[in-house]
């Protein structure tokens, strides 16, 4: 049994609309990495909050019928591997002009990627995901989708591929 099938599937938030922070909704090892995260991050000056963990079908498709997301399939997030990061500044959230480019060293320090370069830093990408971080690179999503997938705590996406 994976993380996903005991702890997401029998969430009372599985098929919610509602934005989810609930950081038990994180893989065990993906949450021991994001909170090192965090607190790294802290270090530096930049104090990050928890936007969003795990997000349903559901929510996927209220965000996209919403208009606020191209994305109709749901991704990463429904498995427990991803999190949105929201960066504070002065004690306030603002979205608009923040430097989230430090998340792609502490990502890689963390055995995480991040939604700047997905882990591909030589790759060009159309698609950028600041405030994003997630465990698994690129090419294990379609594996992760399909269900014949699912990283062990200890997983290291830097060691399967991504650069």
């Amino acid at each position: 049994m994976s993380f996903y099938t005991e702890t997401i599937e029998k969430s009372p938030k599985f098929m919610s609309i509602a934005q989810v922070r609930d950081l038990n909704l994180l893989e065990p090892g993906f949450r021991s990495d994001v909170l090192a995260f965090i607190t790294d991050a802290k270090a530096l000056g930049r104090q990050l909050f928890v936007a969003e963990t795990y997000r349903s079908v559901e929510r996927q498709m209220h965000l996209a019928n919403e208009g606020l997301t191209e994305l109709r399939h749901v991704g990463v997030h429904h498995y427990g591997l991803a999190v949105d990061l929201g960066l504070s500044v002065a004690g306030h959230y603002d979205p608009r002009g923040q430097d989230y480019s430090f998340f792609v060293g502490l990502a890689r320090k963390h055995r995480i990627v991040s939604g700047i370069n997905w882990g591909e830093p030589s790759t060009s990408h159309s698609f950028h995901d600041w405030d994003h971080v997630q465990r698994i690179p690129l090419h294990r999503q379609a594996a992760l989708f399909a269900g014949t997938w699912f990283p062990p705590s200890d997983y290291d996406p830097y060691q399967d591929g991504a650069s």
